[in-house]
């Protein structure tokens, strides 16, 4: 059997699956749930999948990129059985948008291709051709991915610095921005006004959509290194906590000039 006849067969048994999963005879659970129900669970396996790109686990990405088309799967049945579109519907959906926006793989077409002319095409599909040049994009996504998909959007047309060496000059304004904000509320704490707390969220936001900028420009995702830069305060954390109880102490007894020294032992370990 060849491997394409093995990946229908299998798609095949897995569509039947879920049918009879959904059937009068099949799972109660199953058969409950709805569109809005199953929301959290396409998030959640979606975050599986990228947890096992980061972990460079074949093994676990196998298995989380099934789990995610059990999503595709759960919904497009639910559609169907509403009488709102069918699962084939949805691919052919698919096979024609990926046509319609790669002409120089199927259209015949020897120029080039870029990250432009996809958001391009896009556009007229969505007969958006008045519409800003900053492009279209889900609002829903997480902020920092939102940030670099507007940022990516906006370097089609020049808008972007050259270098992302060019771009940490803007961190270092915004973060100064900041600061001034931060030292005028400690010199007038009595005066300070209920509005300066919107203006220092302003200038945070200024500053992270800075960060991003960098990030993007050194070609890497900054919700993955957010990620990763978390994890490694988690590890660090709790090394420190282990390191104090050996001692016999606790992390509430401590001064902060204690913690810190426990905190850069941690960071000696290795964690």
């Amino acid at each position: 059997m060849s491997q394409v006849d093995r990946t229908l067969q299998a798609f095949n048994k897995a569509v039947e699956i879920m049918r009879a999963l959904r059937s009068e005879g099949g799972c109660d659970w199953d058969r409950e749930q709805t569109h809005a129900s199953l929301k959290p669970y396409l998030i959640e396996e979606a975050y599986e999948v990228i947890q096992a790109i980061e972990e460079e686990d074949a093994q676990h990405l196998k298995e989380e990129l099934g789990d995610v088309l059990l999503q595709v799967l759960f919904h497009a049945q639910i559609a169907e059985e509403d009488g709102e579109f069918s699962l084939a519907e949805s691919i052919e959906h698919l096979n024609e948008k990926m046509i319609r926006r790669h002409p120089h793989v199927f259209g015949g077409s020897k120029a080039g291709y870029s990250y432009k002319q996809w958001e391009e095409i896009k556009a007229k599909e969505k007969g958006q051709t008045k519409s800003s040049r900053v492009g279209e994009f889900n609002k829903a996504l997480p902020a920092l991915s939102m940030a670099r998909r507007v940022q990516e959007n906006a370097s089609t047309v020049g808008f972007d610095w050259k270098e992302a060496s060019e771009a940490f000059f803007k961190i270092e304004e915004e973060a100064g921005e900041v600061k001034k904000l931060l030292e005028q509320n400690a010199a007038s704490p009595k005066d300070g006004k209920p509005e300066s707390q919107g203006d220092i969220e302003t200038e945070i936001g200024d500053l992270l959509f800075s960060v991003v900028n960098v990030a993007r420009l050194l070609r890497l995702d900054p919700e993955a290194s957010l990620k990763k830069s978390t994890h490694k305060f988690i590890r660090r954390f709790q090394r420190m906590e282990s390191l104090l109880e050996a001692e016999g102490l606790t992390l509430e007894a401590q001064t902060l000039e204690s913690l810190d020294r426990y905190w850069e032992k941690a960071k000696a370990d290795g964690f």
